[in-house]
């Protein structure tokens, strides 16, 4: 199997088979976005204990980029520390804006490398980086 065929699949099985979705309380931050080019929308939580992210639960509505996105994104960060997800952000975002020519660091990624070939579509790329943003500013939220 070629690595875009298995990447298209991890995307899609996340798409239907969504980690983390759902809102659930208690939540020390919570987030809304919205991407206004396509119109889709996530809203995060997140509970952190000692800079730890105890629970992390999302819900929207877009597309499978966006919602595959989420759920790779809760599986990274549940049960770890923010420097990961900081670390994991950083990578995120330069693979997001590489146009496709940055190889990813699945050490550091996980199924989120699965994302190189979205690089390559600027449209796309505000839908995977939608929740992770939410995300950023839910852990925001929470530290004040």
């Amino acid at each position: 199997m070629q690595l875009d065929s298995l990447y298209q699949e991890i995307i899609l099985d996340h798409y239907k088979n969504p980690h983390g979705v759902g809102l659930h309380a208690p939540f020390d931050g919570e987030a809304f976005h919205v991407n206004t080019s396509c119109g889709d929308e996530v809203t995060v939580r997140v509970s952190l204990v000692d800079q730890v992210v105890t629970n992390m639960t999302h819900d929207g509505v877009g597309c499978s980029i966006s919602r595959a996105s989420a759920s790779v994104l809760h599986d990274l960060v549940f049960k770890e520390n923010l420097e990961k997800f900081s670390l994991a952000l950083d990578n995120f975002v330069e693979l997001m804006h590489s146009k496709g020519k940055t190889a990813p660091d699945e050490n550091i990624l996980g199924d989120a490398a699965a994302f190189v070939g979205v690089s390559q579509y600027p449209a796309r790329v505000k839908c995977a980086l939608l929740p992770w943003m939410a995300l950023k500013d839910a852990i925001e939220g929470a530290r004040r």
